[in-house]
């Protein structure tokens, strides 16, 4: 159903598609990468430029109902009914600026559109694993990408966001327009506004060296396998970019058949330094033991998204991650082998080594930089997804019982459906300056369908 003005029929506009329960095509515009929360608005505005975002916060605000933004759904925070949502899967535009070494992107691009429109110019973003992320929403959480320890999160890097903010105003924001509006924005999420653009700094990186280096968990000691990698990480330069995933994959026919029923506990490497260095730094990853997969190797960066080979169809999931300062190796050890072959269904568990330009100070809400781990356990969703969180939940606080003494937090960008819990997510300062700004810019907590602060 299409308006002319939100909530009146009227006739037909290329720009602005309003759809409520029933229209044609309500449910292909709600889709998304997530599929375990159900998104039920009563109004969806699907855009397709900033003039669109503006009349969806306008009705939003008039009617008092509460805003929602999804680009692709892979973050989203929770099941919602009700509501306005903006779509902005439509607002795709993607324009490199090969001189000044940014890139301008719309709300729904996703991050293998920018890498592609980037190496043409021998330089990349500092995107993440899958391609099939939004950029924009992947940023405002922070952003923790394949080569993050060399040049920190994708939000340290942002030059300049376009915000819808709740009075219906559109702001171009930099760090020396608006400070403090240009700090939180980025690590807030979609507290603070419906973010349209964002303007990005490019690094000069058109190649790498990595890939993954998989063992089979029941063959060589998924614990060997722990210690070994995480003392290979003291030893390490910061630019490299790492992590290690032990799960064991379904026998599904969509899997490539030397995947199916496997225990794979996998070492994903990213280094921009040589190959012949490369190749010097892996040695001892490789003498752990036989690899079932070794695919190490030289590699354009429009490739990189192989390192990780991220799933790439929509599925229900949930999970839970904790930032830590330290690393307890045995209740690191005891999660994942709670999460291993014992257990009643598939978990994936991930640990990113950080540190490096992630510590670093930035001009964001970006929190705990201080934590040297993140670590995180992602479990697909059966049946009702609420009645099925609460049985993870379970499982998830008693794996993660003996690494929570080194907790610093949660990251936001892997919350996993969480949205109904936000202990954690920010340190107790960072927490009261954005709540300041919410109450600030959106009062009436328009904003509210997210990860809120206020």
């Amino acid at each position: 159903m299409d308006f002319s003005t939100p909530g009146t029929p009227g006739a037909r506009t290329e720009q602005r598609l309003v759809l409520r329960p029933g229209d044609a095509g309500y449910d292909d515009e709600l889709a998304g990468f997530q599929t375990g929360f159900a998104q039920r608005p009563d109004v969806v505005f699907a855009a397709s430029g900033t003039d669109d975002v503006v009349a969806a916060v306008a009705y939003a605000a008039e009617a008092g109902l509460p805003v929602g933004v999804q680009a692709t759904g892979h973050g989203l925070p929770d099941a919602s009914h009700g509501g306005v949502l903006i779509t902005t899967r439509h607002m795709d535009e993607v324009v490199v600026d090969p001189e000044a070494r940014t890139v301008r992107v719309g709300a729904g691009v996703r991050w293998g559109q920018v890498v592609a429109a980037a190496a043409e110019h021998g330089l990349a973003p500092l995107n993440g694993s899958a391609p099939s992320v939004g950029a924009v929403s992947y940023t405002l959480g922070g952003g923790l990408g394949i080569l993050a320890r060399e040049f920190g999160y994708a939000a340290d890097h942002v030059r300049s966001l376009d915000v819808v903010t709740a009075d219906g105003a559109v702001r171009h924001v930099t760090a020396e327009s608006e400070p403090e509006l240009f700090w939180g924005l980025l690590g807030g999420g979609a507290n603070l506004g419906a973010v349209t653009a964002l303007e990005i700094g490019l690094v000069p990186v058109a190649r790498l060296y990595g890939g993954a280096l998989a063992f089979d968990g029941r063959a060589v000691d998924p614990a060997a396998i722990l210690r070994a990698y995480t003392a290979w990480t003291e030893t390490v330069p910061d630019e490299v970019t790492s992590s290690v995933a032990a799960l064991v994959y379904p026998d599904l026919p969509m899997l490539p058949e030397a995947l199916r029923g496997r225990y794979l506990v996998t070492v994903r490497v990213a280094y921009t330094g040589s190959a012949e260095d490369g190749e010097r730094l892996v040695a001892p990853l490789r003498a752990i033991g036989p690899a079932h997969e070794d695919s190490l190797r030289e590699l354009p960066y429009t490739e990189s998204h192989t390192i990780h080979s991220d799933p790439d169809f929509p599925h229900a999931y949930y999970g839970e991650s904790r930032m830590l300062d330290a690393l307890d190796t045995a209740g690191l050890e005891r999660l994942v082998s709670l999460a291993g072959p014992a257990a009643d269904r598939m978990h994936v568990v991930q640990l990113n080594h950080l540190g490096g330009a992630l510590a670093r100070p930035a001009a964001n809400a970006v929190p705990h930089r201080d934590a040297r781990w993140l670590l995180r356990i992602l479990s697909p969703l059966d049946g009702a997804a609420g009645a099925d969180r609460e049985t993870l939940r379970e499982f998830y606080a008693d794996a993660l019982a003996g690494v929570e003494r080194h907790a610093v937090g949660r990251s936001l960008n892997f919350t996993f459906g969480g949205g109904d819990r936000t202990e954690g997510l920010y340190d107790p300062e960072t927490r009261k300056r954005l709540a300041g700004l919410k109450a600030l810019y959106d009062p009436a907590n328009l904003f509210r369908r997210n990860y809120d602060v206020s």
